[in-house]
């Protein structure tokens, strides 16, 4: 599909909103120099207007967030005409001198490691990472080395400036350990604040595209359609989230879905290859509402578990490839919004991983 045909399509399928402009994957675009924030020192700013101290400051400094110049604050790193000033919501007159010290960040904790990690694009302010499957985003519990954040502590050095006054990567948004694709991280307070704001937006009033890719089994029933059901935890499988009613503290969820291709077996739809966009992220959504409409992705370990004698009747190389798979057939194919700093509108696109490629081929002979 060429761009002009691609561009029409995503207009009438997912609505009138226009795309960013894409970027190439195979090189990564040139760093930006923009919008450095406030580097360690001390900084002195004169007052013009009564405000709040931390509105002042958070308006002066150009990235520092309210929460960290209330720490600062309180720590003692900020003084109204000399006076060390520890109630960021203290007013500040006309007139009045603000002096605000940015301590050097602290080291990471974690620590970094050296792992491999493929760059989509990289400048002063963030970075953008094409994650394989099983590769952990956080460290956590069982999971306390080797994740995405060890990599990118080791793979940016001293390019991060520190969020909240540490030096490590500001995460805003989560791929699960077996889902691969496309995924942001901010190098900055000021980045980290940018893209915390989008992501909570999710594309309601700022530019933002979050597209993935599915195999699926069966097909659904629409070749296109939105799905608007609550997700919240399972009542009795505390690992796994659920559709549930909004008043069992459900959290609202929207997935809008394109059937892109079906594979049939004795003309009988036993499997497709459908595109996903997140109105909301939720944890496992994708996940979550295909299984709700009856076509849960598949290797799903935890909402595919009823489709499992599905196998057997698919053709021998496609057996093989899930029997190889080892992970949900779930891709982050597409990631665009505003680059925080620059405004660009950024466009970024992975295709399937090589083991999803596969799948789709032997499912289509």
């Amino acid at each position: 599909m060429n761009q002009h045909a691609k561009r029409r399509y995503q207009h009438e399928v997912f609505g009138s909103k226009a795309r960013p402009k894409a970027v190439e994957v195979e090189e990564a675009a040139p760093p930006v120099k923009a919008g450095p924030g406030l580097a360690p020192g001390v900084h002195v700013f004169n007052v013009e207007a009564a405000d709040r101290l931390d509105r002042f400051l958070a308006a002066a400094s150009d990235g520092l967030s309210r929460t960290r110049i209330k720490a600062l604050a309180e720590n003692g790193h900020v003084r109204i005409d000399g006076v060390d000033a520890t109630d960021a919501g203290a007013k500040v007159r006309p007139g009045q001198t603000i002096e605000i010290e940015i301590p050097e960040p602290l080291a990471a904790d974690p620590e970094g490691e050296n792992i491999p990690l493929r760059v989509m694009f990289e400048d002063d302010h963030l970075i953008i990472i094409d994650k394989p499957a099983g590769l952990v985003v956080h460290p956590a519990a069982g999971h306390e080395t080797g994740t995405l954040v060890n990599a990118l502590i080791a793979h940016c050095g001293d390019s991060l400036s520190g969020i909240g006054g540490v030096k490590r990567p500001g995460i805003v948004h989560r791929l699960d350990k077996d889902t691969s694709g496309l995924l942001v991280v901010a190098k900055t307070d000021a980045a980290h604040q940018g893209l915390s704001a989008l992501f909570a937006d999710h594309g309601r009033e700022m530019n933002l595209t979050r597209e993935y890719l599915a195999l699926v089994w069966g097909t659904p029933d629409r070749p296109a359609g939105k799905i608007d059901a609550p997700i919240g935890r399972h009542p009795t499988h505390r690992e796994k989230q659920a559709v549930v009613r909004e008043e069992r503290n459900g959290r609202f969820a929207i997935t809008h879905f394109v059937v892109e291709r079906v594979f049939r077996l004795a003309d009988k739809p036993i499997a497709s290859l459908v595109r996903c966009r997140l109105e909301t992220g939720r944890t496992h959504q994708i996940r979550v509402h295909m299984a709700h409409i009856g076509s849960p992705v598949i290797g799903d370990p935890l909402y595919a578990t009823g489709f499992q004698t599905k196998v057997g009747l698919l053709p021998p190389a496609a057996q093989e490839c899930v029997a190889r798979l080892r992970r949900q057939a779930l891709h982050a194919a597409s990631l665009g919004f505003d680059h925080p700093a620059t405004g660009d509108a950024l466009l970024f696109e992975s295709a399937l991983p090589a083991e999803l490629a596969t799948l789709e081929k032997a499912l289509g002979d």
